[in-house]
């Protein structure tokens, strides 16, 4: 089965729930796929000055109980278009061979821990080089491209064909034609409770054909 993670960088939700994405991964490695795509933020998403932001995050950490409240001052007021160098810089870091989680992670820290403008391009990039090792100039032209553009459109569509709106989000799907939708879900419990019994479901599929074979023809 696959399990995708719709994330946006600069998403303080999102930012809470990597934990979450890293024991996932943990606990079904070898038996599941994963994969993270980006669903930019719109314009309209975004506070509208640091003092409401510093509300919210004082708010998220507090559900989360987590033991610092996220750092605001990376937070440049929204841009037309939205604010998707961060997100930029991560998939051309994938693209370009750091396809682990290492570079994303080290954005959202650096925002959210640090206050670092990871908005701006230029911060964005000299953060996921260092994470990652790569060309700051290669990564640059990748981060960029008509192509990298292109993609986060496509998977920010993606995203909300689901007719959902809440980062992060969980689709998850099997090779039975399952499929389970959370967005905004931040506990493991009710994913995990999911994958299991999709698993659960996939592998009675598999017993049975071992067993009996294929369907008859109609």
């Amino acid at each position: 089965m696959k399990v995708t993670y719709y994330l946006e960088v600069t998403s303080s939700w999102s930012f809470w729930a990597e934990p979450m994405w890293a024991e996932l991964k943990r606990r079904y490695a070898g038996r599941a796929e994963f994969d993270w795509q980006i669903a930019k933020m719109q314009p309209d998403d975004f506070p509208v000055s640091n003092h409401q932001y510093d509300w919210f995050l004082r708010r998220s950490s507090m559900i989360m109980k987590a033991p610092f409240v996220a750092n605001s001052a990376y937070y440049d007021y929204p841009i037309p278009g939205g604010y998707p160098a961060a997100s930029a810089v991560a998939v051309a870091a994938r693209d370009l061979g750091a396809t682990g989680d290492e570079v994303r992670l080290a954005l959202s820290s650096a925002a959210y821990r640090d206050g670092k403008k990871i908005g701006r391009m230029e911060v964005a990039l000299e953060i996921a080089a260092k994470a990652s090792g790569l060309d700051p100039a290669r990564l640059r032209a990748r981060a960029e491209s008509p192509e990298v553009a292109a993609h986060m459109e496509a998977t920010t569509k993606e995203y909300f064909s689901h007719q959902i709106s809440q980062r992060p989000a969980f689709v998850l799907t099997d090779e039975i034609g399952d499929k389970a939708v959370f967005a905004g879900v931040m506990s493991i419990e009710p994913l995990a409770a999911t994958i299991d019994a999709m698993l659960a479901d996939t592998q009675a599929y598999a017993d049975f054909a071992a067993k009996h074979g294929i369907p008859p023809a109609a």
